[in-house]
């Protein structure tokens, strides 16, 4: 990951990293926005997990739109609840959704509609928290339903697994709304593990073609520690341990000083 990949990450940019479930997270290019001292972020994710938590710690973020927070199969986020509970180390505006509402939201923003329509949130009071939920009337009977608007992110950063000579991306696996946030993007950022002469069928593969994207950066283990279907694992001790690290500001700032300030571009 590199300087030139993240030019069209300003300040104030509305940022979306895509991906469910631990799979194909955008580690390397998180921690190059870090490095770069990238600040008023808004970020968007359904489940913002670790990476999120560093860039909230190193002051990059300023809002967060999500639908779940945490440390997947460990705990909390502790520089998240720093942030919210303390403004550390600066104040975090939240807009809070269900995983449902996210996904219409960018269903809605990839089709080029200004909303999309589902029967969610029943029984929050998500509804009084935002202006992005609305309720609305069917046009063929009497059901009041709720409306999301759609989101189109500034920005969409995703990690897959190859791109061609031909600078277009296949990403595998468990996708989660990548496809969607891709599409919903007024730019689109992508790191990828491998370049190869051509792509070979994959379960479950979706090929973004060039023309969508609008920076494309080689990042070998860009994902790690979170996994890469065909290429590796999840490292869970790496998440286990970021329980610890994360705890206290000071043990923070030593990690983010040593793994990447003092690292500097690669």
């Amino acid at each position: 990951m590199n300087t030139e990949s993240t030019k069209c990450v300003a300040k104030d940019t509305q940022l979306t990293f895509t991906i469910l479930c631990c799979h194909l997270m955008f580690f390397a290019a998180g921690q190059e926005i870090i490095r770069q001292k990238k600040k008023d972020l808004t970020a968007i994710r359904l489940t913002p997990d670790l990476i999120y938590d560093k860039m909230i710690g190193a002051g990059c973020i300023a809002k967060l739109i999500f639908s779940w927070g945490g440390n997947p199969g460990v705990g909390s986020l502790h520089r998240l609840r720093d942030a919210l509970s303390n403004s550390w180390p600066r104040p975090l505006e939240i807009e809070e959704h269900t995983h449902a509402g996210m996904t219409n939201r960018y269903v809605a923003g990839a089709s080029g509609l200004p909303f999309s329509v589902l029967r969610g949130y029943g029984g929050t009071d998500l509804l009084s928290k935002t202006e992005n939920i609305a309720q609305i009337k069917s046009p063929f009977g009497d059901e009041v339903l709720l409306a999301v608007a759609a989101l189109n992110p500034d920005v969409t950063i995703i990690h897959a697994q190859q791109a061609d000579r031909k600078n277009n991306v296949m990403s595998w696996g468990i996708l989660g709304s990548s496809k969607e946030a891709v599409f919903a993007a007024k730019k689109v950022i992508i790191t990828v593990e491998e370049i190869v002469d051509e792509f070979k069928p994959h379960h479950n593969s979706v090929i973004f073609p060039e023309k969508l994207i609008t920076a494309l950066a080689l990042s070998p283990r860009g994902a790690w520690p979170s996994y890469a279907s065909g290429y590796y694992e999840r490292d869970n001790e790496q998440y286990i341990a970021w329980d610890e690290v994360s705890k206290e500001r000071e043990s923070f700032n030593q990690w983010l000083e040593a793994e990447v300030f003092s690292k500097g571009e690669k």
